[in-house]
């Protein structure tokens, strides 16, 4: 089912009202629980750049996102049997936006560092508004001054790492695409429940990075099999349990709020890329991670 479908005209209005800003039917308890769950979430997420970027060592893109989302999926099969057809075409949709995301930080962290990618993809707390131009939403003059300085702040981080590349530019597209995924998902949760939804995301995701991978698993069997603990990890901890914690948490924290926490992610992918892979900032990085961040506060401030 198309993305316009869930966002028609007659819609537009109480659309934004429920995803880009507070929801005063939510009990304080709810919003609560779903501020800890986004934030476990943006934790696990920390650690996921640096075991991505160490496994890119010995690993396609292609593997690592297979075996990944297949171990996340097995432990949900049991809700496939609670399917019809409005959340199947819900999960599908969900689990390809969540695919592309995922992909495309894998492929950009080819060529990037781990905490680069972060930052990078910490932009998505910028896009969900701008995004909202196209729900009928007026632009706020900040955005623009946040847009300022999240390019300023890309800008020096390239510099920094020798200019744009491709990675850079896969990465930005993941974080255009974790920002539409972030609306769809406040669009769509409070509709279907939970681990049904969840279960078809991951099947999906899992079924594409399939038949994606699958020129190069037999070269690679043996060597998945050497390090199936960190796949473990990998599937059950960074994959299964934030798709999970971002569906439930999607009923009572508005997308707003959602991305404005996310710009904690970079901050913990920094600490774990340094402490794992040596990596660091120089101090053009730091300004413009700074920058970065900067932005992303900007542009998710009280409205």
């Amino acid at each position: 089912m198309p993305i316009a479908n869930f966002f028609t005209q007659d819609e537009c209005i109480p659309t934004l009202r429920q995803n880009l800003f507070p929801m005063t039917a939510i009990s304080k308890a709810s919003h609560n629980r779903g501020i800890l769950l986004i934030l476990l979430t943006v934790l696990i997420w920390g650690t996921s750049f640096s075991v991505l970027k160490y496994f890119l060592r010995y690993f396609p893109p292609a593997v690592i996102v297979a075996t990944r989302f297949a171990i996340a999926a097995v432990p949900f099969v049991g809700w496939l049997r609670q399917l019809n057809l409005r959340l199947l075409g819900a999960g599908v949709l969900l689990g390809c936006l969540c695919f592309m995301a995922t992909s495309l930080t894998v492929l950009g962290l080819e060529t990037i560092s781990a905490n680069r990618s972060a930052f990078i993809l910490s932009l998505n707390a910028i896009l969900v508004p701008l995004l909202g131009i196209f729900l009928c939403q007026q632009l706020p003059a900040k955005i623009l001054v946040a847009a300022g300085l999240a390019i300023s702040g890309i800008g020096l981080l390239s510099w920094e790492g020798g200019g744009l590349s491709w990675g850079d530019a896969l990465t930005f597209m993941a974080a255009l695409s974790f920002a539409i995924y972030i609306l769809t998902l406040a669009k769509l949760t409070p509709r279907y429940p939970t681990l049904p939804l969840v279960a078809v995301q991951l099947w999906i995701m899992a079924l594409i990075g399939i038949i994606w991978a699958m020129p190069h698993f037999a070269v690679y069997v043996r060597d998945i099999t050497a390090g199936f603990g960190t796949f473990l990890y990998l599937g059950l901890i960074v994959t299964a349990t934030p798709v999970w914690t971002q569906t439930m948490a999607g009923r009572w924290v508005p997308a707003h709020e959602v991305a404005l926490l996310y710009t904690l992610e970079p901050v913990f992918a920094t600490f774990f890329s340094f402490l794992f892979l040596g990596e660091q900032l120089g101090v053009r990085g730091i300004i413009g991670a700074a920058l970065v961040v900067t932005a992303t506060v900007v542009s998710q401030s009280d409205r």
